[in-house]
C-alpha cells in the first residue's frame, strides 16, 4: 500500500509568518493515522489550545493558512474548525474570523451522591443551608460567585406530564423554571424545568413564591416542609439537539447537542411527587455515577 507523504511546508509566505507567530507549523496530519484527517488537525490545534500556545483571545489562523500548513483541503479545514466549535474551544464571530474562547465554567454532577448529600442537608438548620446549595456542590463555586433566576407559573398537566407524575391530564401543576450562572458569564451552566402537583405544594404558601428562591436547602426541603420524605431519584439521561431558544440562552455553537436529564422523584409511599427536566449544554457538562455492587456470597 502507498502511504501519502506528509506536505512539505512551501516556501516564504506571509501565511506561514502568521503561523509561526502562532506556535509554529501544524505538522503530523497525515494518512497514516486511522482518524480523518479534518480530525488530526482539530485534536492537535486542541493540543496547542489546552496547552496555551494558542492562548483565550487569540485569533485562529484563517482557512487559507491551515489548509496551506496541513496540506488539507478547504472543506477539511472547516471541518476541524467546526469540530473545535462544538468541543466549545472557539467560536466565530461575524465578519471578524474565529477566536480561541476563554475556558468554560464546567459542571461536574454526581448525580448518585449528589442527591443524598441533598437529603442529608435537609436536616440541618438553616444558617448551614444557606451556606452551599446543589449547583455550587457541582462546580466549587461559592454562593457569591453565582446569579439565580427562578420562573413560577401555574400550568395544566398535557399527557406526557401526566403520565410522568402518576396523575390526570389536565391536573394543575407548579411549573417552575431555573436556571444559575456564574457572575463571571451570562449563559446559564444548566436550565431546570420542574413541574409538581399544585394542590400538593399549596399546601405550603411560601412554597408558591418564586420570590422565596434560592430556597435553602432546595426541593428536598421545600418537600420536607409538606412532611414528605424522597425514597428515591431515577435518572434518565438523552442527548438532542438544542431548541433554538436553549442554544441562545445556554451560548451554544451550532453543532453542540445538550444533555438532559429527567428527574423524577418518588417518595416513602411510592408516590411521583416531582418530574424536572435539567438541560445542561454538552460542550462543558460531565455526567459521573458510581455504583456500589453487592459482592458474590462465598
Amino acid at each position: 500500500m502507498v502511504v501519502p507523504a506528509v506536505p512539505e511546508r512551501p516556501a516564504g509566505g506571509t501565511t506561514w509568518q502568521t503561523l509561526e507567530r502562532l506556535g509554529g507549523t501544524v505538522t503530523g496530519v497525515h494518512g497514516r493515522d486511522w482518524r480523518p484527517r479534518y480530525l488530526q488537525l482539530a485534536e492537535e490545534l486542541r493540543a496547542k489550545i489546552m496547552s496555551g500556545e494558542l492562548a483565550p483571545g487569540t485569533l485562529m489562523p484563517s482557512e487559507t493558512e491551515l489548509a496551506e500548513s496541513s496540506g488539507l483541503s478547504r472543506t477539511s479545514v472547516r471541518n476541524a474548525i467546526r469540530q473545535l466549535r462544538e468541543w466549545g474551544l472557539v467560536r466565530a464571530e461575524q465578519g471578524r474570523g474565529t477566536y480561541v474562547r476563554a475556558p468554560r465554567q464546567r459542571v461536574r454532577r454526581r448525580n448518585t451522591e449528589r442527591y443524598q448529600w441533598e437529603k442529608d442537608r435537609v436536616l440541618l438548620d438553616e444558617d448551614e443551608r444557606l451556606k452551599t446549595g446543589a449547583t455550587e456542590h457541582d462546580t466549587g463555586l461559592t454562593v457569591d460567585d453565582l446569579k439565580f433566576h427562578a420562573e413560577y407559573t401555574r400550568v395544566d398537566a398535557n399527557e406526557e406530564m401526566a403520565a410522568a407524575l402518576q396523575v390526570e391530564p389536565g391536573t394543575p401543576l407548579l411549573r417552575r423554571v431555573y436556571w444559575t450562572s456564574s457572575r463571571h458569564e451570562n449563559a446559564p451552566l444548566t436550565v431546570s424545568y420542574s413541574y409538581l402537583p399544585y394542590d400538593l405544594v399549596a399546601a405550603n404558601p411560601d412554597l408558591l413564591d418564586a420570590s422565596k428562591e434560592p430556597w435553602p436547602g432546595g426541593t428536598q426541603h421545600q418537600l420536607y416542609t409538606l412532611g414528605i420524605e424522597l425514597d428515591r431519584i431515577d435518572d434518565e439521561i438523552r442527548a438532542r439537539p438544542p431548541s433554538p431558544d436553549e442554544a441562545e440562552l445556554l451560548d451554544i455553537d451550532p453543532g453542540v447537542s445538550v444533555l438532559t436529564v429527567r428527574k423524577t422523584s418518588v417518595d416513602t409511599t411510592g408516590r411521583v411527587v416531582e418530574v424536572a427536566d435539567v438541560v445542561m449544554p454538552g460542550d462543558r457538562t460531565e455526567l459521573v455515577y458510581s455504583h456500589k455492587l453487592q459482592r458474590w456470597k462465598t
